[in-house]
């Protein structure tokens, strides 16, 4: 039984370069393996020099050279074609520029130049246009990287890692755990993308073993994609411990201030937070929101603020780094999470253990998991209003909230999360092992 087994690891974005909670997941989970005794190879499209190496092992996989001469290679090349991700093709581009062209479809490989025999891929590493052609290029990367690395098991965070952990499987014949943190229908509701949604499908249909982070997302696997649930395992998410800089409470303003904190898109519920400060400025007329983060929604939410006529009552601070939202977690009164479909939710966790109480929608996985936070349904406007009322005029009540979420999160620790991971990862490893033999 391979208790300390090698992993080898892919995800998306890795801190401190993230865009949301995805990044800092895995950055919690490899914290509490490696402190568990797992040894994990973490491959990201493009590393930035400001990680973590002297505690993490990272490959960027633009700085992978790929072989394109061997005819293991170009046998593993065929087995790509569950990706269809398609361009165009520029005929007199030199081979290096074909390599790092935005647009990009690995069947064209073949068609330049034979004295081509290896690369670097290039990577923006993030969420642009040429996203789906990244993933295809990191597929290959992949591939590249179970050539030469040696490990018991493959891990891989979400649909756009989902084509390169399927090849590092293909190529080396080890078991393979996928993690799903959020699904196209948490992100798009009933608009999925259905490129995105296919390899979704095709990940899990792959997967030895699927780990969710909560029941919610389990059910939406079950019933949208038709996994089988017996291959499923909930795993919630945890937190990293509070930063050594303690960020006191201060209100520079001297007004109350009400926080959402996240991607301002359909599956944060932004325009509710919007409509829900309306009524509580009703009431409470000095009350400041704050919406920190970017995304597709972030100008309808300004201009639904003007339209109700609060924009004087709202900032819009746009994307905020870890220590700027510390910051701002240190000058607010409440936290709000009104999402419509929300896997987990690791926002709420960071808001309970800076001592701030905490409002979430019932229709987020962290929900399963919190007794310390206050639940409503994300489309109640009324009960959503009522309880920032209530929490802004309530100090003892708020204070008491917040202490007893602090105690709460602070035993939501990865170390125990990882821990079941690793369980999954030997059991996964034995049950491919048993049946070879």
């Amino acid at each position: 039984m391979a208790l300390q087994p090698k992993v080898l690891m892919f995800g998306w974005e890795f801190p401190p370069e993230i865009s949301g909670g995805l990044g800092t997941a895995c950055y919690g989970l490899v914290s509490g393996l490696i402190e568990n005794g797992v040894d994990v190879t973490f491959v990201v499209p493009k590393l930035y020099g400001t990680e973590e190496t002297d505690k993490f092992r990272l490959v960027g996989a633009s700085d992978v050279e790929v072989n394109f001469s061997t005819s293991k290679f170009q046998r593993n090349l065929e087995k790509v074609n569950y990706m269809q991700i398609h361009s165009h093709i520029v005929p007199y581009a030199s081979p290096q520029e074909f390599m790092d062209r935005e647009e990009f479809d690995v069947h064209s490989i073949s068609k330049v130049d034979s004295n081509f025999t290896s690369a670097k891929f290039k990577f923006g590493g993030r969420y642009g246009k040429s996203l789906l052609s990244e993933v295809s290029k990191y597929a290959l990367v992949a591939m590249q990287v179970a050539q030469d690395q040696e490990f018991d098991v493959i891990h891989a965070h979400d649909w756009l890692t989902f084509p390169a952990a399927i090849m590092a499987k293909e190529v080396s014949g080890k078991p393979l755990v996928v993690h799903v943190h959020a699904t196209e229908f948490d992100r798009s509701g009933e608009s999925v993308n259905q490129e995105v949604y296919e390899l979704e499908k095709k990940g899990c249909e792959a997967a030895d073993r699927i780990i969710c982070v909560s029941r919610l997302t389990r059910r939406i696997l079950i019933n949208r994609y038709g996994i089988d649930g017996a291959k499923i395992s909930v795993v919630h998410n945890a937190v990293v411990p509070r930063p050594a800089k303690i960020y006191p409470k201060r209100n520079l303003v001297d007004k109350k201030i009400v926080t959402f904190l996240g991607r301002i898109t359909f599956q944060k519920g932004p325009d509710y937070f919007v409509d829900a400060a309306r009524k509580v400025l009703d009431v409470m007329p000095d009350t400041h929101f704050v919406m920190a983060g970017n995304g597709d929604m972030f100008l309808k939410c300004v201009e639904r603020a003007a339209e109700l006529r609060i924009s004087n009552r709202f900032h819009f601070t746009g994307f905020l780094n870890y220590f700027e939202t510390n910051n701002l977690l240190g000058m607010t009164d409440v936290y709000v999470m009104p999402s419509v479909s929300e896997p987990f939710g690791i926002t709420p966790l960071e808001a309970m253990r800076t001592g701030v109480p905490v409002v979430i929608s019932k229709q987020s996985g962290v929900a399963e998991v919190l007794k310390n936070s206050i639940k409503v349904d994300f489309w109640d406007l009324n009960a959503l209003s009522d309880t920032i009322i209530g929490l802004l005029k309530n100090e003892k009540i708020s204070r008491q909230l917040a202490a007893d979420g602090t105690h709460e999160v602070n035993e939501m620790k990865w170390e125990y999360a990882s821990l079941k991971v690793r369980e999954i990862y030997n059991k996964t490893i034995n049950r491919r092992r048993s049946v070879r033999n």
